[in-house]
């Protein structure tokens, strides 16, 4: 996330209110927020895991919040603090306040020529919503979320709700607040019960001409492709990929952090773990794989029972002949 307005290391300081010693160019101001994944030159951002140390310090941030004192700096600016985690997320509050709305509508939002709003339906802060769209009855679409024209959403779905991201704790689970946003782009198609969660700290992108089906949950940071068909109750966990002219059909779980190939066609109630390379593969199962390969699986299942009792069977003129011997 971009700041609106650049902040200087010593305002971030204060802002943190915790012990903290700067390692580097304290005279900076810092441009943005962002995890590690898609943090941008001038953005700050954190880590507190020994896996991800290089990472943070080779990424493109300009100042990371870290536990540690490395030996190699690779020219970033670190904030070195006891719980970075904490660190972050009093920043994300500090930028992104929390402003309870008392109309439907936020005097902030931009609606389209021609857009029609049902009854009920909430529209947060900072909102854009493009021409000739129907929001249906009872749709919360919440700030920072911008949207096409020509869309379509159905009544009760949620839009750019908080990111599902949590720090255990000994004692409890510990929040990762959201300051990211969300897009959906021309001609999407949205049904009812629908949730799709905004970024943690970047950009959910729904691409053009999308359908969604019903009860269908996307993950924070999340992008997807334009002309992708995703049937009922799907879950596509966060920071996934999936690719232009998809297929998935109902309940097909995604797991995060996949890329699914271009063209990919998931049977209704498979699973997938693992990336999909582009090519129109159709798959199936839990965890999915090549139809046809799945289909001799089964085949194969069937004949199990047969078999065993012929083994059975084998087993016991075995012993009658060993007897008789």
């Amino acid at each position: 996330m971009i700041f609106e307005k650049a902040i200087s290391v010593k305002e971030i300081l204060q802002i943190i209110e915790t012990p903290a010693e700067l390692i580097g160019n304290g005279n900076d101001t810092v441009l943005g927020i962002n995890e590690i994944h898609m943090v941008q030159n001038g953005e700050i951002t954190f880590v507190d895991n020994s896996k991800y140390y290089e990472k943070a310090l080779k990424s493109k941030a300009a100042f990371v919040l870290i536990d540690i004192k490395p030996e190699n700096t690779y020219g970033k600016t670190l904030i070195v603090v006891q719980d970075p985690f904490s660190a972050y997320v009093k920043i994300v509050k500090h930028i992104r306040k929390f402003e309870p709305q008392t109309t439907f509508v936020h005097p902030s939002a931009e609606i389209g020529e021609c857009t029609i709003l049902q009854p009920g339906v909430f529209v947060g802060k900072d909102v854009k919503i493009g021409k000739n769209c129907i929001i249906h009855s009872n749709v919360s679409i919440y700030d920072h979320t911008t949207i096409g024209n020509n869309v379509i959403i159905q009544s009760n779905s949620v839009i750019g709700g908080e990111a599902f991201y949590f720090k255990r704790r000994p004692q409890f689970w510990d929040k990762l607040e959201s300051c990211g946003t969300t897009t959906i782009a021309d001609n999407v198609e949205i049904g009812a019960l629908c949730t799709i969660d905004k970024g943690v700290s970047g950009d959910t992108y729904i691409g053009e001409g999308c359908k969604f089906d019903n009860h269908v949950q996307v993950g924070h940071d999340t992008r997807i492709g334009k002309h992708v068909l995703v049937g009922s109750h799907c879950a596509i966990a966060g920071v996934t990929v999936i690719e232009d002219d998809c297929t998935i059909w109902a309940r097909v779980s995604i797991n995060k952090d996949l890329v699914v190939g271009k063209g990919t066609i998931l049977l209704a109630t498979s699973a997938i773990d693992k990336s999909v390379e582009a090519g129109g593969k159709v798959l199936f199962g839990s965890p999915a794989i090549e139809v046809s390969k799945k289909w001799r699986e089964l085949a194969a299942l069937r004949l199990l029972p047969d078999m065993m009792q012929e083994i059975t069977n084998l087993k016991k003129e075995i012993a009658e002949l060993k007897k008789n011997k």
